[in-house]
């Protein structure tokens, strides 16, 4: 099993390689649509475009997901039993301590954003702090703490902005070749390129908000098995998912951009396939949880 030990490293090779392919698909997606339009710029655009906003996540990303989240810096004065226990983790598993924010909102949640170890925040929202125990919050917390020490905040804010990049692309093809915009007579591959630029304007932004949600997905399993290995208690984690997705009340702050950074999905009440969920089934991450044996975690 992966630890927060040994995923670090893999996790940051997989996000270059992941934006590298990205890119290639971007540029891909900006030739046929170049060439369906018969203009040139579609496909420089499409590749400046994607590499400012690659840029711009990797270095504003934390600012603007605390912004939409109306999130507040607190200090050590403000909340000394938080900031003693996000340290005391933050010991064990050999991480600086990142800034911590609240969001004021009585739905139990929370969140971990930035670009590296160095530069992390944790967001918990009042709602969290008051409705979970010292131990379910220290499961919470070691969960946040996780997806920073494996990167997973950085892999998750460059594929939302690269499926936005996509769905850009997708609407800005569509919306020109409706209303007659480009010079679709002068394309070079005749009809069928107008053909494969429609389709894949349609099937482009769906496939890659399939890849964002299983790569999400596959991060929240891996979060949970790392808080389990620091606090040795992966009943505490398990106790504080079940009292959050219990929780009747809908996180006001959340939206569909930042839906996938929460532990639990924030929107209640939504029933979808499998296939579209930010997150795995709480069932299903509950059931690993109470199925660790903590001596086989801390010998893995």
């Amino acid at each position: 099993m992966p630890t927060l030990y040994t995923q670090s490293d893999r996790n940051t090779r997989n996000t270059y390689i992941l934006m590298s392919v990205f890119l290639v698909f971007v540029i891909a997606i900006g030739w046929v649509f170049s060439e369906a339009m018969g203009s040139s710029a579609i496909l420089w655009f499409a590749v400046i475009f994607s590499i400012l906003m690659s840029i711009g996540s990797y270095w504003y990303s934390d600012k603007i997901v605390l912004k939409m989240s109306k999130a507040r810096l607190v200090e050590f004065e403000d909340n000394k039993e938080l900031y003693r226990l996000v340290e005391n983790l933050c010991i064990t598993a050999g991480l600086p301590l990142p800034k911590i924010y609240i969001i004021n909102d009585t739905a139990p949640n929370a969140f971990a954003t930035g670009r590296d170890p160095e530069h992390a925040v944790v967001a918990v929202t009042s709602g969290i702090l008051q409705k979970l125990n010292r131990s379910e919050l220290e499961g919470v917390i070691a969960h946040e703490l996780s997806h920073i020490g494996n990167r997973d905040i950085l892999l998750a804010t460059v594929v939302v902005v690269l499926v936005g990049i996509v769905a850009l692309l997708a609407d800005s093809f569509r919306y020109s070749l409706w209303f007659g915009g480009g010079n679709r007579d002068n394309n070079k591959g005749g009809g069928w390129i107008i053909v494969v630029a429609i389709l894949l304007s349609i099937l482009a932004p769906f496939f890659a908000l399939l890849i964002q949600l299983a790569i999400s997905r596959k991060r929240e399993f891996l979060a949970d098995a790392d808080a389990a290995l620091l606090t040795r208690y992966p009943e505490g984690l398990a106790s504080a998912l079940k009292k959050i997705s219990a929780d009747p009340e809908k996180l006001e702050v959340a939206n569909r951009a930042t839906a996938h950074l929460y532990i639990a999905n924030p929107f209640k009440g939504k029933k979808v396939s499998k296939m579209f969920m930010t997150h795995p089934p709480i069932e299903e991450r509950i059931a690993a949880l109470t199925g660790m044996d903590v001596k086989d975690i801390v010998k893995s």
